[in-house]
């Protein structure tokens, strides 16, 4: 019984904070039409993507395979789908602008222009900063646990937790590379 309260208790917590999370950008009318509409037809407004002549099959309605979307915007996850996204998105805030209205965040995001394909510059920027300087970090302290300072007798760093800090640069590097990625695409 206790376990059938928690997991209700779970539910419930989750579902307040979709409610919390959600967004008034991707909940706008003009939003969804602008996308229902280029879910359709492959364009927002004058601008076409050549893949969302594409099935649900990846297979090419017109057309032949070389066609197909390259491998890095596979790779991106850059279907019709986010293509309309975006491009419904910026449409949309360049209306709102227009209209004097603060800018809105779709699918938890704030709209921002895509620089070289990449969606947050800034923020990519950075956590390719914060791994270099962690790198920077790890060589340092491996250049003076292994070169100098002395070894014990038993041929092994006198300090016990090296190999902690050990792990500690490489998940650190880790989830700075994947920070990275998450903020490019």
């Amino acid at each position: 019984m206790e376990i059938c309260r928690l997991l209700l208790f779970f539910a419930a917590i989750s579902s307040i904070f979709r409610l919390i999370h959600a967004t008034s950008g991707d909940a706008d009318p003009i939003y969804q039409a602008c996308v229902g509409h280029c879910k359709e037809t492959g364009c927002v407004g004058e601008k076409c993507f050549q893949h969302c002549n594409f099935s649900s099959g990846k297979n090419p309605i017109d057309g032949p395979w070389y066609l197909q979307e390259p491998l890095y915007q596979r790779w991106k996850q850059w279907d019709c789908l986010s293509d309309c996204r975006y491009h419904c998105m910026i449409a949309r805030e360049e209306g709102r602008q227009k209209l004097g209205l603060q800018p809105s965040k779709y699918h938890r995001k704030w709209p921002f222009q895509r620089v070289y394909g990449i969606q947050e510059p800034v923020s990519v920027a950075f956590s390719v900063l914060n791994l270099a300087i962690q790198f920077h970090g790890w060589v340092s302290f491996f250049i003076l646990v292994n070169y100098n300072l002395p070894f014990s007798p038993k041929k092994k760093p006198y300090y016990e937790y090296t190999g902690l800090w050990h792990i500690y640069a490489i998940l650190s590097m880790n989830s700075w590379i994947w920070s990275a990625v998450s903020h490019s695409r």
